[in-house]
């Protein structure tokens, strides 16, 4: 019985895919980490596989680049053995951008030499710089002689992608080719030699595997944590992420250029920035800042990556409509996990729009303390993006570890709406040649804000502040639900520096003048939605002359980036102060006038005072931007040191109305890992009363899980969360 047949192949998913850390993933295919081998089971019908007879060549396919890997029982194959010609088969580095920095070859495509041959082994160790294929020890199993397993090793520079396998058998009687099926392969920051490498396996379960996270929002005075659930474990969802890559400007203008490319996570970084939005390529999102959001989601509603993701896809790829910038640097960081670069997302408060690069924000205010649109640049109250882990060989090895990369369309880089990576030591060292727009960030971190009183084009006084920008740059805690303030890997604390003349939108250059009145503004307590504002003006007089005075005090709503709305409330005072005396006023706003008909997760209001000396017509301004905070919702879990995968529990929304009016909306439960689908409840409440909702819920799997909900309430057009972490243990 001489005939030796192809039967059956086994890719062994569930333990490749263990092994590789990939497991919970869902895709179509195997999914598989880079630079760490696989181990598949072949069988044949027939006579067992001898390697003097038989000869069996892997393809490996990735769009148009190819590699074939003999196998062989007895060592390495003789040059020329039914290797491709040179350029044909898959690098170990990109083309267009420096080699990632494992030692790989820079040549154009890596590969070898024409005719050479990739190293194989029948039992000793597989090439590290080449993709290889070789025999088990032991193989064939005499219990199964007709069943071999191959271990394929790709190298830690692989191209990010989809790859089909297939099989050649040939002998003397024969050849033929059998499809073997498709995997996925992913980043490894297991690997150390991957550019994605990293060292703590603290931060490889945080920045890669966890599928929870906080987005810090409000001011840094003031903050806010938003649960997010970036869901890279739901069902299809790391399909749908390679689909950004494949739908790319840069793979749809040149596949194969692209594909070279993905080997080095810088590209992948800049691809994935453009793509995630929609203003010039089939993007995930859409931008929308107007407050007004008919036709699609308003973003302040959005509390996860999977919903949004799933929409672009359903959709035939256009844009989801909406997002702000919490939400495109959420679904950015959803994607970068998938691919597995470790990533997370940072808030940048009091974050500079510089849009002429000359490093100064100009704000401007009229003598009643209203806030003017005269400027093309602006302060966000919060901006956020994400930092991506990863080697840069193209700027030297004292530049690797976390860059920005922001996927918010603000500013076009290289022609697109992209920023990054820009290293953060580069821009820790305002290193603004290096690549890519470090100065952008720089700014958003370091710019000078110059604010003026102005009238009729004349500027009536004007200061200066060094430190408002960039004032709180935070991410989440790893392990925790804490903030971890990295202000100090962006920039150093120094002494307040002298700021230089600027001219101003009137061609004038600004003088700063010295204040004979000193003005302040003070909350008294934490501002909360359908509660009112309260606050002081204190203003003293350090001259040794009395003082008549005119105090105007403005309030006015805003967008967390951009320039306020039209005044919702202001206050004028008449008063005389002695030498040296200080005179307090209190005020109050009623929530009823600052309520916004749209609904809003984060209530602003820009509050200013410009204090007026009668006498001397000087001008001096005191402005304070805060945020008026949501009640939170509560969330208990019954036995919660006790909750086991596969095993239904039972969580508690409870809540407690602090409004003075009734109050309905529709709540929302959620838990990626934890409840199949969303549980929405229709509710009304009355002041004072108490809410408790039971909800069931099946884990699926273990580890650390968020179960979160949103209270979207109608009439007081405001948004409200709470969540949970749970750690879910083995059965």
């Amino acid at each position: 019985m001489d005939v030796f047949k192809f039967k059956s192949v086994d890719l062994q998913s569930a333990k490749n895919q263990l092994n590789h850390k990939t497991n919970g993933l869902s895709s179509s295919t195997l999914v598989l980490r880079r630079g760490q081998a696989f181990q598949i089971l072949v069988s044949f019908d027939g006579r067992a596989f001898d390697p003097r007879k038989d000869k069996l060549v892997f393809q490996v396919v990735l769009g148009p680049l190819s590699v074939e890997l003999p196998v062989s029982g007895t060592g390495l194959p003789s040059s020329g053995s039914g290797l491709p010609a040179s350029g044909t088969g898959l690098p170990s580095s990109g083309s267009g951008l420096p080699a990632s920095g494992t030692g790989l070859p820079s040549s154009g495509t890596g590969l070898p030499s024409s005719g050479s041959g990739l190293p194989v082994s029948g039992t000793g160790q597989p090439s590290k710089t080449q993709w290889s294929a070789t025999l088990e020890k032991g193989v064939p199993n005499p219990n199964s002689p007709r069943t071999i397993s191959v271990s394929v090793l790709s190298t830690p520079s692989a191209s990010v992608g989809v790859y089909t396998l297939s099989l050649r058998v040939e002998n003397r009687t024969s050849v033929k080719t059998h499809s073997l099926g498709q995997f996925t392969l992913l980043c490894n920051p297991w690997c150390q030699g991957d550019s994605v490498f990293l060292s703590s396996e603290e931060l490889r379960d945080e920045y890669v595997r966890s599928d929870i996270g906080l987005l810090f929002k409000g001011t840094s005075s003031n903050y806010v944590s938003r649960p997010w659930s970036f869901e890279q474990y739901e069902k299809g969802i790391l399909d749908i992420c390679m689909k950004l890559l494949q739908l790319s400007p840069q793979y749809l203008t040149d596949k194969r250029k692209d594909l070279l490319n993905r080997s080095n996570p810088v590209y992948i970084g800049r691809v994935i920035s453009a793509m995630v939005n929609s203003q010039d390529d089939r993007g995930v999102l859409m931008g929308n800042w107007s407050g007004e959001y008919n036709g699609g989601i308003n973003p302040s509603t959005w509390s996860g990556s999977a919903d949004i993701l799933r929409k672009w896809s359903e959709s035939q790829f256009r844009p989801v409509k909406y997002g702000q910038c919490w939400v495109f640097a959420a679904v950015m960081c959803t994607v970068m996990r998938a691919l597995g670069i470790p990533t997370r997302a940072v808030t940048n408060f009091s974050s500079a729009h510089d849009t002429n690069g000359n490093m100064v924000i100009e704000e401007y205010y009229s003598e009643l303390g209203k806030k003017l649109s005269l400027s093309k640049d602006s302060i966000w109250n919060f901006h956020v993006w994400v930092e991506s882990w990863m080697k840069r060989p193209d700027l030297g090895q004292e530049y690797d570890g976390w860059q920005v990369l922001d996927p918010t369309p603000q500013e076009p880089s290289a022609g697109m709406y992209r920023c990054g990576p820009a290293a953060l030591k580069a821009i820790l060292d305002r290193k603004v040649e290096a690549q890519y727009d470090v100065p952008f960030v720089y700014a958003e971190v370091n710019a000078d804000v110059r604010t003026m009183i102005v009238r009729d084009g004349e500027v009536l006084s004007s200061e200066t502040d060094t430190k408002r920008v960039g004032a709180l740059i935070c991410t989440k805690r790893p392990g925790s639900m804490q903030m971890l303030n990295i202000t100090s890997k962006y920039k150093i604390e120094t002494v307040e520096r002298k700021p230089a003349p600027a001219a101003n939108a009137f061609g004038e250059t600004s003088r700063v003048i010295p204040k004979d009145v000193v003005v302040s503004l003070s909350l008294l307590k934490t501002p909360v939605v359908g509660e009112n504002i309260l606050f002081n003006v204190t203003i003293t007089n350090n001259e040794s002359t009395h003082k008549e005075l005119k105090a105007h005090v403005n309030a006015q709503n805003k967008e967390y980036n951009s320039n306020p709305t039209d005044t919702f409330w202001e206050a004028h005072n008449d008063l005389k102060l002695a030498p040296n005396e200080t005179h307090t006023f209190k005020h109050e706003i009623s929530s009823s006038d600052y309520a916004s008909k749209e609904l809003r997760e984060d209530y602003l209001v820009n509050l200013a005072v410009v204090i007026e000396d009668v006498e001397t017509q000087k001008r001096t301004l005191a402005s304070q931007e805060f945020n008026i905070i949501s009640p939170t919702l509560t969330i208990q879990i019954a036995n919660e040191n006790s909750v086991v995968v596969n095993t239904q529990q039972v969580a508690t929304v409870t809540f407690t109305s602090p409004f003075a009016v009734p109050v309905n909306g529709e709540l929302t439960v959620m838990g990626s890992g934890l409840l199949e689908e969303k549980v929405q409840i229709r509710l009304t409440l009355k002041p004072g009363e108490a809410m408790k909702r039971p909800v069931q819920f099946t884990p699926k799997m273990t580890g650390s899980k968020m179960l979160q909900a949103s209270l979207v309430l109608t009439n007081l057009a405001s948004v409200l969360h709470g969540f949970k972490t749970i750690n879910v243990k083995q059965a």
